[in-house]
Formats: structure tokens, C-alpha cells, sequence
């Protein structure tokens, strides 16, 4: 189901001058008082499995054979795409959504049984990997038992009727969150995957369209079952309450327009220098990512919307503040937007990205300056002498240093750096060849060319 855009269409607004200054430090606050943000997330990556897809069954069990490739991928967090029963009034296609959700507590056939989704999280685990569901709070079937059961759990139009949510996800209806007993019968819904199944979390469909006290209760009482990892698919800070990670869905946005020539790499400096980024809280997990479900069916892959650039975009997703997110095909170079609504098998094949986003996975797991939150290291953009192409800066927690390069434009960019506290002798993340970085030095990079160096 297509998601709402207005996330890609923010205004980045100001435009400030940087001579290596620390990105400005959020305000002090910390409003985390039911999310936990489990030990083991703290330098975790993600990975989006888009389950239907993923393979000729799109079963559960045959997804399965793929994890011991993921886990030497360096994926540590594997997020399903929903695997609940989907509704068939007004369904979208022959398959339908899976975000069109007819029974919480069930497997869709399609996708196999609660034993084998039990299995699978068994696996993960011992492969020392963790797994997280997607789930629908804001909206079911036209055909979920609750409409019969509780229609007052329902949103309803001015003649009293079932209504979506959004005028195009015709294939759902809205659940109505001013509705007590209704809150209490989601949450119980999300208790239930975690007692039986033994699952890490949930990623948090629509976040934003629902009430942040809903989201406060629903993790107080999640974490009375488990310490579980959330993610919120929303970019609100006070969310942050109950979750650990959200979308930099406005970022992402920045990505796309750069690559198209809408936007400049001076915006990125802008969007680091606004209050509105300050305001999220500085424990907060960004997740950082060049494509995802919504992205590659509704707005086109990462080749479509980045072009030759997509390389010198995750680079810099994989090393800005916050947590990387791959998904499914990426790894594999999937140049195809996937069928949302029927079978549309990916073909796995042998693929130089694998060595790329592998290498990318390894280096934000073992350098602690790369880690998620505040858990990470304090980043400091370096102003240079191409501003409006190229985004040069340093990541530093300890002793441990990240400098990032990146040409955001198809030409070969020459430039300087301003300040002296990003030289150094460094190591080539992708070469593993010494680097030395040195005030006044004149830098070269190709078209869509990057550094990523470390010591």
C-alpha cells in the first residue's frame, strides 16, 4: 500500500555556513521512558525481508535457508514485511496487501503457520541474529472479525459507515483510537506474537497516524512481557518515548532530490543545522536507508532514482548518524520495482553489491564511532570548498575516527577542506590501503565518487 509522501516533500529550510562544527547538540532531555533500547541494537544493522517475494513459495520455511547468508551478509536484524491472514473484501490485486490485515492473531497461508514462524525465530537466535514483525495498528480488513465483533472499534463516515483511513488504501477500513477497549485489544494482539512466538519487536506500520499515548501504553506493557527493539515508521520525536528507532524519512528525501538536481549537498549541511533535526533526542536511532518496500513499488528503485549514484548514497546513508537499513535485493542488485499486490519472485544471483554492502554491514557493527544513538560517535561536518556537490565530514567517539567523502554529482569535483582536525593517517575501508588526509591538500573525487576511511 502506497504511504503517505508528505515525509519526501518537507521543506529543508535556512542554509548555514560550517567550518568544522559539531553538528549543533540537541537540546538536554530524555524522554525514554518505556523504550529500553536493548544492549544488543546498539551497533545492530537492519534488513527488510519482503517475505512474498523473497522466494518461489514466499513460505516462511523456504525464507528460512536464506538466514545463514544473511547473517554472513553481517545483517543482525531481520524485519518481516506482515506475514498476518490478509482480508478479501476489496482486496487489491490477486493476493492483495499484506497491510490489509483480516485476523492479528493468524498466519496467512500464503506465507505458512505459527510453527513455522516459531521455528524461524528459533533459528535466527541461534545464528545470534533477531527478528522483528510488521504491524498494522491503524487500519484492518473490510472483512476482520472486529467489524463484526466490536464496530465500535471502527472509525465510520457522516452515514455511519466503515471508512479507509486515506482515499486510496481502499482495501481497508480506520480503526478509531478514542476507542479504550479497542487500544487494549491491539496491544494484547502484539503480546501475543511475542509469548508464543518468542519474536524482538515490532516495526510500527503508519506510526504517526496514531496517538502517542497509545504508543506509551502499548510499550509499558510490552516490556512487562519482554525487553523488545520498536521502530516507528514516523519521524516525530516525542514518539521516541516509546521507540527506539524511527524513519529519516526527510534525509531520504534530500537523497532523491540531490540525485535529480532538485537540491543541493549544501541542504544536507542546512537539514544538520535546523532545529527541527535537533529536536529529536540525541539517544534516538535514525534509520538510514537508499531504498525500502514503499521506495522500489511506489517511487522506483535505487538505479531509477539515483542513477550511477546509488553507490555514493549508501555510503553516506551507512556512515550518517543512525542505524542502516538493506532491503530485500538489494545485496543481489534488484533493478525492478517489486509487484506489490502479486508474485514477483526475486531472482538471487551472484552480485558485486554483495561485497559492497557487506563490507559496509561489517564496518558499522565493529567501529564503535559508527554505532547507533548515542551509543555512537559525534559527528562534525567539514566545510570544503565544493559545498554544493560534495559532503565531507568526521565521526569520532574515543579513539576511534571516521572521515566520509562523498561526490554527490555526476562530475569530478576538486576541492579543499577548511580546519585541521580531520587530517590523519588513515586506513581505506574498501582498499584496507593507508590514507593520509593533511589541512590545505587538494582532494579529487569522480563523478559519484567517495572516501570512507578510518583509524
Amino acid at each position: 500500500m502506497k504511504r503517505i509522501s508528505y515525509f519526501l516533500c518537507l521543506l529543508v529550510v535556512g542554509l548555514f555556513s560550517c567550518k568544522n562544527a559539531p553538528v549543533t547538540t540537541p537540546p538536554e532531555k530524555d524522554t525514554r521512558v518505556y523504550a529500553t533500547f536493548p544492549e544488543w541494537s546498539r551497533n545492530a544493522t537492519i534488513y527488510e525481508v519482503n517475505l512474498r517475494q523473497y522466494s518461489p513459495s514466499g513460505s516462511i520455511n523456504e525464507f528460512a535457508s536464506h538466514s545463514p547468508r544473511l547473517k554472513a551478509l553481517g545483517v543482525d536484524i531481520l524485519w518481516l514485511m506482515p506475514l498476518y491472514e490478509i482480508g478479501e473484501v476489496n482486496r487489491k490485486g490477486t493476493l492483495g496487501s499484506n497491510y490489509s490485515v483480516k485476523d492479528y492473531y493468524k498466519v496467512d497461508p500464503e506465507f505458512g503457520t505459527t510453527e513455522d514462524l516459531k521455528n524461524l525465530v528459533k533459528q535466527v537466535h541461534e545464528a545470534g541474529m533477531y527478528l522483528i514483525l510488521d504491524w498494522v495498528p491503524n487500519h484492518t480488513s473490510w472483512d476482520n472479525a472486529w467489524t463484526v465483533e466490536h464496530p465500535d472499534w471502527y472509525m465510520k463516515d457522516e452515514n455511519g459507515n466503515f471508512k479507509p483511513p486515506v482515499a486510496d488504501w481502499a482495501d481497508v477500513i480506520h480503526l478509531d483510537y478514542s476507542n479504550m477497549e479497542m487500544r487494549q485489544g491491539m496491544i494484547d494482539a502484539m503480546k501475543y506474537w511475542i509469548t508464543e512466538c518468542n519474536i524482538d519487536g515490532y516495526r510500527c506500520d503508519v506510526a504517526h497516524m496514531i496517538p502517542a499515548d497509545f504508543w506509551n501504553d502499548c510499550r509499558n506493557q510490552l516490556n512487562q512481557v519482554k525487553e523488545v527493539f520498536m521502530l516507528a515508521e514516523a519521524e516525530i520525536p516525542v514518539q521516541h518515548s516509546a521507540f527506539e528507532m524511527s524513519y529519516a524519512w526527510k534525509l531520504h528525501g534530500l537523497m532523491n532530490e540531490i540525485a535529480k538536481g532538485e537540491k543541493k549537498v549544501s541542504d544536507i549541511t542546512a537539514y544538520y543545522d535546523t532545529w527541527e533535526n535537533d529536536s529529536f533526542p540525541p539517544y534516538a536511532y535514525r534509520m538510514q536507508f537508499i531504498t525500502n518496500h514503499d521506495e522500489n513499488s511506489w517511487n522506483g528503485t535505487e538505479f531509477e532514482r539515483m542513477g550511477d549514484g546509488y553507490k555514493a548514497f549508501a555510503v553516506l546513508a551507512f556512515s550518517l548518524p543512525g542505524m542502516p537499513l538493506l532491503y530485500t535485493g538489494q545485496e543481489t542488485g534488484l533493478d525492478r520495482r517489486l509487484n506489490f499486490f502479486e508474485k514477483d519472485n526475486i531472482e538471487w544471483k551472484e552480485h558485486p553489491d554483495a561485497a559492497f554492502y557487506t563490507t559496509l554491514l561489517k564496518f558499522n557493527k565493529e567501529n564503535p564511532a559508527m554505532w547507533n544513538g548515542e551509543y555512537g560517535g559525534k559527528m562534525t561536518i567539514v566545510s570544503n570548498s565544493a559545498p554544493d556537490h560534495v559532503f565531507t565530514f568526521y565521526t569520532e567517539k574515543e579513539n576511534h575516527k571516521v572521515l566520509v567523502m562523498v561526490n554527490l554529482s555526476g562530475e569530478e569535483q576538486t576541492f579543499t577542506c577548511e580546519g585541521e582536525n580531520y587530517g590523519g593517517t588513515y586506513t581505506d575501508v574498501f582498499s584496507g590501503e593507508a590514507a593520509t588526509f593533511s589541512p590545505g591538500e587538494t582532494y579529487t573525487l569522480g563523478p559519484w565518487g567517495y572516501r570512507l576511511v578510518s583509524r
